[in-house]
């Protein structure tokens, strides 16, 4: 319990620190009180059964161990002979008169108790772990405090309030694992210039408040206890109150008695008291005194004993041994001991490691890393990781039994072994530019038709082109001599007018061309079976339209270029969807046909009634005449 109320008066010094506080420090851990703690937060009888207090001693330490602590358990001794009223109340075994009236004397503890085999169970945990206990004589906040107290540890864990009277500087009262864990600490030196109160002074509190050496004074709270303590000082409360008593009390309060008119009765009923007033005050005093020894000078080991000694040194840790413990206290397999507890241990040899560096570099001795005197833990970085939004690496580890890979925080690799991460990520740079493919090139398939395509647009431009249409087509009859060829059309030139021209244009013409004058020359067949086909793919988008006839030029006459029908036929397959062609080539019969009217076949519509036809006349141009058929409003097949 400790003194009451001081929790409250010190409730403004209280800070919350991040548990990465705790860091390669050395702290003592008053055992009894954890297990109090642990026990209290599940009041239930299962959590006894299921040892969930034992539990919760065992994430504890390997929380501590992973951040470099040096632990110390404390366990309390015998009990103090002025603790002794305060003991038995607490267990209902004797009222306050029979325990006045026994010979006070120190009682040793009942080590076959239920909370003294809980005391035994941790020392068992903490022993597989590497973590020594130190039996005190009596209170064990009373040697914790004695260790910090001769900086023989960082820290104090304990939730006794008193532990501040045995002289520690640094106590944490309490530790949460949640939310990357938290611990409340509170420090002397705070409570000095914050409250202005030093040892002295909270052993006043203690005296005039009750404690677990003392009931207290009667009608004292505490902020009258407060207000005395700070109107003497802490440089003489403790030995004013030893020599005066409740006096000093009387006279800080400035109670003053009122003068009146009293009787002889009264005179000496006042006399009475204040004879009695004496005697208790000579008693509270003497009870002062032996409180203030109490916690001034404590029953505890020497810092210089041979148990200190022996308590400080770091064990090693103690694998078979820790797999035998949890398998008898939580029914654990040996993995799963191995899976708690040694990525904990070997985050604690990296920080060993880095400290190491650390302390070498500090004496201006830069060391390659491999050659430490110690070898690295890690031996290699997996891959990247986030851990609740902090950056880690999952590492490989070496020179650890029954761990291969673990996740370490980040920071604690570039301060331990940079040279890892180094090594990490020029593997990921060259494994990335090996991953990386180049940009594949168009298959054999597909330039082959880009080709094609490119003709085939070189084709249609000549057909569609306004400057440059195709001539007529004649019947049958042996092929013109060609004498000059003409030129060739640049297929990029072609693909790019096709773009702009051909799409807002459809093709839409039937040519026919004049035959040269000579009746020995004629123009070549046209595969009429391939036009058709043509015509049925395409006819469903670009209706047939005009019928119209071109007189080449004179020095075109004898040049006339021959169609590949076979490359159209193919054209016309790929891209009928997009750019449906709909040309209708009409042929030039002979002359012995002349008088026959020429016929426009479509393959896509059934044949309706017959409608007249209109025939225009052309002037007969170099000794010839052109019959042209208007299929503008006709969609009639003869």
């Amino acid at each position: 319990m400790g003194v009451k109320n001081l929790w409250d008066i010190l409730e403004s010094c209280k800070k919350v620190l991040p548990l990465h506080h705790l860091q390669n420090k050395r702290v003592c851990i008053d055992l009894s009180c954890w297990i109090v703690q642990l026990q209290n937060s599940s009041k239930n009888t299962a959590s006894v059964k299921d040892k969930m207090y034992l539990r919760g001693i065992f994430h504890r330490l390997r929380a501590l161990l992973a951040l470099n602590c040096t632990i110390v358990f404390v366990a309390d001794g015998s009990i103090p002979a002025i603790k002794l009223d305060t003991y038995r109340k607490r267990l209902g075994l004797v009222n306050e008169a029979g325990a006045k009236a026994k010979k006070v004397l120190p009682l040793a503890r009942n080590m076959g108790s239920e909370f003294s085999c809980m005391i035994k169970e941790a020392k068992v945990l903490g022993m597989a772990l590497g973590i020594p206990c130190l039996d005190s004589l009596e209170e064990a906040e009373a040697q914790c405090a004695l260790l910090n107290l001769e900086s023989l540890c960082d820290g104090c864990f304990s939730s006794d309030s008193d532990i501040f009277l045995f002289g520690a500087k640094t106590v944490y009262r309490d530790m949460c694992l949640s939310d990357g864990g938290h611990i409340v600490c509170y420090e002397m030196l705070d409570i000095q210039q914050k409250l202005g109160y030093g040892r002295n002074s909270l052993i006043t509190l203690a005296i005039l408040l009750g404690s677990d050496y003392s009931h207290g004074v009667r009608g004292f709270g505490p902020e009258t206890a407060c207000k005395i303590v700070k109107a003497v000082g802490d440089d003489i409360i403790l030995q004013q109150i030893r020599s005066e008593g409740l006096e000093l009390v009387k006279k800080t309060k400035g109670k003053k008695r009122e003068k009146s008119l009293i009787t002889n009765k009264e005179n000496n009923l006042v006399h009475q008291q204040n004879i009695a007033g004496n005697e208790q005050n000579v008693l509270q005093r003497d009870q002062f005194v032996k409180v203030s020894d109490a916690y001034l000078k404590p029953k505890c080991l020497s810092p210089n004993s041979e148990e200190v000694r022996r308590a400080i040194v770091q064990y090693p840790f103690q694998r078979s041994k820790l797999q035998q413990a949890c398998d008898g206290f939580f029914g654990w397999t040996p993995e799963k001991t191995d899976e708690y507890i040694l990525p904990k241990i070997g985050e604690r040899d990296l920080r060993r490691f880095s400290n190491l560096r650390s302390t070498l570099s500090a004496v201006g001795v830069q060391v390659p890393l491999n050659e430490m005197p110690v070898p690295c833990p890690i031996s290699s970085i997996i891959k990247h990781r986030k851990v609740q939004g902090s950056d880690c690496f999952e590492v490989a580890w070496e020179h650890l039994d029954g761990l291969k890979t673990s996740v370490v925080p980040a920071a604690l690799i570039e301060s331990a072994c940079p040279e890892r991460i180094t090594e990490f990520q020029e593997r990921e740079t060259l494994r990335k530019n090996q991953k990386r493919k180049p940009r594949t090139k168009k298959s054999d398939k597909k330039a082959a038709m880009t080709e094609l395509d490119l003709k085939l647009q070189a084709l249609v431009l000549d057909i569609e082109a306004d400057s440059r249409p195709v001539s007529a087509l004649s019947p049958n009859g042996p092929p013109i001599e060609q004498k000059n060829n003409v030129p060739e059309v640049d297929s990029k030139l072609q693909a790019l007018l096709l773009d702009i021209e051909v799409e807002s244009r459809p093709v839409s013409s039937v040519f026919s061309k004049r035959p040269p004058t000579e009746e020995g020359n004629t123009v070549p067949d046209v595969d009429l079976n391939l036009q058709a086909s043509s015509l049925d793919i395409e006819a469903e988008r670009r209706p047939i339209s005009t019928v119209f006839s071109r007189r080449p030029p004179v020095e075109e006459r004898n040049a006339v270029p021959e169609v590949d029908f076979k490359l159209q036929a193919s054209r016309l397959d790929i891209e009928a969807e997009n750019r449906p062609v709909s040309t209708v080539v009409c042929r030039r019969l002979p002359v012995k046909q002349r008088n026959v009217v020429p016929e426009v076949i479509d393959l896509l519509t059934p044949s309706p009634a017959v409608r007249v036809r209109q025939v225009s006349k052309y002037k007969q141009t170099f000794g010839s005449q052109i019959d042209v058929i208007d299929l503008c409003d006709s969609e009639t097949d003869m």
